[in-house]
Formats: C-alpha cells, structure tokens, sequence
C-alpha cells in the first residue's frame, strides 16, 4: 500500500495544478484520500475519536487551502469529520446501553464520571471497612448520616442492633461491589469501542463515496416529476447533472424542447447542445446575451451549481445570475440541480469562503489582441486594457424556486436544516490554513 503522506501530497498539487476540476471529481476524490488516510492511522488507545478528527482536520485543511474555490473538498471533510463524530456517539451509547448508563465523556480517566458512582464518603467508608475488623463505633463513624440505620429503643437490645449493622454492612458491600463490576465492564467496553472505529468509519466512507458516484443517477430518476409534455426548458452552459436529468425525463416518453445558453467564453453550452441532440432531444443553442429575448417562450429553467451555501445562494457557472434575474422577471421557475456533496455549511460573506477565481485572459483574447494594447510608449509596459474573466456567478436564494438533490426536492429555506443533517458545528471552523 503507498505511503499516505505520499498520497496526500500528491493531491495537493494536482488541486493546486487545477488537474482535477468539478465539484463530482473533487469530492470523491477526497474521500477517497481520506479512506486511505483513515485506514492507515494508527491511534492511541485513549480517546481514539479526538486523536483521529484530529489527523483528520490536518490533512483537510492541507487539501482546502490548495484550491479553495473547489468547496467540495471542504464539504467532504466535514462530512468525514460528522461521521466520525457520530460513530463514536453510536457505539460509545451501544456500549453503555446495556448497562442503563449515560455516557458523557470520551476519554477513559472520566470513566467513573459518565456512571452513577458512590459518594466520596461512602468509598473511604468502605475502603476502610475493609482494611480493620468491623466495629459497631466504625461504622457509625463512616457511614453517612443520611444511611446511617438509627437506633430505636424497640430493636431489641444490642444484638439486635448488631444484628441490623450487619445486614446494613451486607448490602451495603453488595452495592460496592456492583458498581465496581459496572466500572469494569465500561472500561472493557470502551476498548472494544476504540476497535470498532476506524471500521464503521471507513464503511461509512465507502458510503458516502457511493452516494457522490451515483448523485446523478438519484437526481435524473425525479425529472419525470418535474418536466411536463411540450414544455420549454432553458439552461446555461454545460452540467453533467443537467444532461443526466433532461435525458432521463426524454427516456420517459416526455416530449419538450431546450434552450441551451452558450455559456461565454468557455461555450460549454455548445457540448451540451450536441449531447441533447445526439440523444434525442430538440435543442436550440442561443447567445448568452439573447437570454432575456427568449426567457418569455420558457416554462421552466434548471441549471446546476458548483456549491450551495448554507443561506440557500449558489455558486454557479459565470451568467447564470443573469438568467435568473430573467426567470423571476417572467415569473418563471428557477430550479438548480445539485448533488448532496455540493451542499456547503459556509455562508458566502465569511471571509475565509472564496467564491470566485479568474480563468485566463486568453479565453477572451488572443495574446497577439493583448499584446496590442500594452502601452510601450510609456516604458513600464503597463496594459490600457484589461481583461477581467471571472468564473462563477452568485445567486441569492429568493431567486431560487427549487433545489433538487439526491434525497428529493427543497425549498432555498429548508437547506440550512438539511445541511444540519449531515455537517457537524464544531467543524465549520475547518478551513484551508492560508485562510486562517
């Protein structure tokens, strides 16, 4: 097996190199790196959950901070960093529950603070017991008042009240004894909670890399639900997710028509449009700018997401904000398709969340253009033009009608509760270590 470290290297530099692209590539990666990771660590036996988020939150950071506008490397982390979190509640409560005790703490030296022990004054009065004979005196002295057996005059004289001492003294080591064999089996419990981990962990990796693989599978099996007969879709660029979903409700015997936006400078929207028509599908690729003219003659428009932010806003493909705008103008649902791995805990003005990065002027201009307009006369060099080619748009949640994702449709309002489901709050402050 290669060395991990090794492994995790060599990620970063393909994130930082731009050699993996797209939130789906991203994120199975990463959890797949992360698997690896996992399965290679080797914890200590005391608090094996803290040791490993621990390992955990050092190489995410690592890995965010090599391509912070890929947010679905973050999402992953965190959504490693949940898991692991939650198998440890799990088996730590499957450990106790036989014994109907609560569990609080997570390291073995707080073990007799999760369970209901003895008093501090019941203990010393049976260790002391226990170190010299009994005696009537001594157990008056060290049992507590509030247990102590009081004397009545109907007893029956003083050997009925031994007598009494002795049951008391009985039962009394009885307890004792319980609560010791409880500590004991929590202890041995706890060991067989740490060789648990990692496993459940690593097989509830293995899911999540298997719902991120077939997130567009999930999404396309609800167009049917949502694309009518003789309808007009419109959508820009080009999403692996969108193509998925439009051909499923084509697969359905549903019969509609697609505009499909260019999506300048990069034309994305001219693949898709080959891809709709190879399939079956009566495409009509119009400009960028010829979104407004056409959006009237639309029923609806579904488009993808490169992340959606915990306000229910997206980070989208550059454009995609001014169909938008189109949408609610014509009163015209505006529904974004997104796996559950894009769904990010962050809010999109903290200021550690990148949301854009510029792409090469070149996709703009020649370089020859460029080169044109550099002012030689002046000696710096310095260019009259500038070429400004941002990637991603935002879109603000009330412009949003409907999120799709793998486990059904939402509401921009509803996104906050679902990312509670599977985001845990004490790793939203994980975050790339040159943002820190």
């Amino acid at each position: 097996m290669p060395d991990v470290h090794s492994l995790v290297n060599e990620f970063v530099v393909k994130l930082k190199k731009r050699k993996v692209e797209g939130s789906k590539a991203c994120a199975k990666l990463t959890a797949e790196l992360l698997r690896s990771f996992i399965s290679q660590q080797r914890l200590p036996q005391r608090n094996e959950s803290g040791a490993l988020i621990e390992a955990v939150k050092s190489v995410g950071e690592e890995l965010i901070a090599a391509n912070p506008v890929e947010l679905a490397v973050g999402n992953v982390v965190r959504r490693v960093l949940h898991i692991i979190r939650e198998e440890n509640l799990s088996l730590t409560t499957a450990a106790v529950g036989g014994l109907s005790l609560p569990a609080e703490s997570d390291d073995e030296d707080d073990v007799h603070d999760d369970y209901p022990a003895l008093s501090a004054t019941m203990v010393a009065a049976a260790a002391r017991s226990a170190l010299r004979p009994p005696s009537l005196q001594t157990l008056l002295e060290d049992v507590p008042n509030t247990i102590a057996v009081p004397y009545t005059p109907s007893s029956g004289g003083d050997s009925e009240r031994k007598k009494q001492m002795y049951i008391f003294l009985l039962s009394y080591c009885m307890v004792f004894h319980n609560q010791l064999r409880a500590m004991i089996q929590i202890a041995a419990d706890k060991n067989s909670v740490t060789r648990k981990l990692k496993h459940n962990v690593i097989e509830a990796v293995n899911e999540l890399i298997q719902e991120i693989s077939t997130c567009h599978e999930q999404i396309a099996e609800q167009a049917v639900e949502h694309i009518h007969q003789n309808e007009v879709i419109m959508t820009l660029g080009s999403s692996r997710t969108v193509t998925e979903f439009l051909c499923a409700a084509k697969e359905k015997k549903r019969s509609f028509r697609v505009f499909v936006a260019e999506g300048s400078p990069r034309y994305q929207g001219h693949a898709l449009a080959k891809e709709l028509a190879t399939r079956g599908l009566q495409t009509t690729v119009i400009t960028d700018s010829a979104v407004f003219a056409m959006i009237s003659r639309v029923n609806m428009v579904i488009v993808g997401a490169h992340a959606v932010m915990a306000n229910g806003g997206v980070i989208a493909p550059v454009g995609l904000n001014m169909v938008a705008l189109a949408a609610q103008r014509h009163a015209i649902p505006f529904v974004v398709l997104a796996g559950i791995h894009k769904l990010c805990p962050l809010y999109p003005h903290k200021p550690e969340v990148l949301l854009n990065e510029l792409k090469s002027p070149s996709e703009l201009l020649d370089f020859g253009e460029f080169s044109d307009c550099l002012d030689f006369g002046s000696g710096s060099g310095s260019p009259l033009l500038h070429v400004v080619n941002p990637a991603f748009d935002y879109v603000p949640p009330n412009l949003v009608s409907l999120f799709i994702t793998d486990i059904g449709g939402h509401n921009p309002s509803y996104m906050h509760q679902l990312m509670n489901e599977y985001y845990s709050a004490d790793d939203l402050v994980v975050r790339g270590k040159s943002a820190s």
